[in-house]
């Protein structure tokens, strides 16, 4: 690829934004879902696509209606749950509460291109079953196109502020006492056909053994359907990140997921009055990457298209 292709970007009237890269279209952010409180509504990334257009991202499988493409969802906030659907209880399993909040889009105050990059810059609160505004969140998205790599980066920058008046311990399913269940954080949910694909990090390939490692960052590499081609996405911690580097939730047999997972085993008191600033890459390259080829993206520096995992 020579230069880098142009970006554009459009709100629209369903509630989500379109982003586009010469009319390949990258993704659309639905920022006002419309899905019943017990998903604990939340804004989302679906469909996510390559450059080519091959499609990586799995909206409400019938298995787990509450997985969204790539969503920013927390099961543990003080009690509450922001994933969506039942939550763990130490000796009673997993239990469906009246205890699902939401997360509501307040306004956008940048939309749009800056140079070569797509920003959007959002407020949100999140919202408890009885109405109460407990976390007032800043969330900036910044989207590049890497043509070195054939390659595109969403940038998802976090920071929550506590304004509940009370400590909100942040948790995970395994901090209340399942182990090996420590989703929570910006979850990915693959397409069907990426089942059995390979999972890399910079130790090489692996799979479901990777459950809860500690890495700077984490790929995915998978099959599609049809076409048989080949994507990868590459998951980066941030070096700022309190985590850092953090736990994985990562599995490959059953279906294909992966989640940079800041409160796997412990959780983390925020308090009132606090803020928490998370961030993280995910980079979608068409092509299987190895584990070189994943650092080498990390590291900024070009990679073989179509490297084999």
């Amino acid at each position: 690829m020579t230069g880098a292709p142009a970006l554009s970007v459009a709100r629209r009237r369903d509630g989500s934004v379109l982003c586009s890269s010469r009319g390949t279209e990258l993704f659309r952010y639905v920022y006002r879902p419309g899905e019943s409180e017990l998903e604990s509504p939340r804004p989302y990334f679906h469909p996510v696509r390559t450059l080519g257009g091959d499609l990586v991202s799995l909206y409400r499988p019938h298995d787990h209606v509450w997985h969204k493409g790539i969503a920013w969802s927390l099961c543990e906030v003080g009690g509450l749950n922001f994933w969506g659907g039942p939550s763990f209880r130490r000796g009673r399993g997993y239990v469906q509460l009246d205890n699902n909040g939401r997360m509501r889009h307040d306004r956008f105050t940048e939309l749009g291109r800056r140079d070569e990059d797509v920003i959007i810059d959002e407020r949100l609160s999140w919202i408890t079953p009885l109405g109460e505004v407990w976390i007032l969140e800043r969330r900036l998205i910044t989207v590049a196109v890497l043509p070195a790599a054939n390659a595109w980066r969403l940038r998802f920058a976090t920071t929550m502020r506590n304004v509940s008046g009370q400590v909100i311990p942040l948790g995970s399913a395994t901090t209340q006492g399942r182990e090996n269940a420590g989703y929570s954080g910006l979850f990915w949910r693959g397409p069907r056909s990426f089942s059995g694909g390979t999972a890399l990090t910079e130790k090489g390939p692996g799979g479901d053994e990777l459950m809860g490692v500690r890495a700077p960052w984490l790929g995915y590499a998978g099959r599609h359907d049809g076409s048989g081609r080949e994507s990868t996405l590459l998951f980066v911690d941030d070096p700022q990140n309190f985590c850092y580097p953090s736990e994985w939730f990562v599995r490959t047999s059953v279906y294909a997921c992966v989640c940079p997972a800041p409160f796997f085993s412990v959780e983390y008191p925020l308090e009132a009055g606090q803020d928490l600033a998370l961030a993280f890459d995910v980079i979608v390259a068409d092509g299987a990457l190895d584990a070189d080829g994943c650092a080498r993206l990390v590291a900024g520096q070009p990679v073989r298209q179509g490297t084999p995992a």
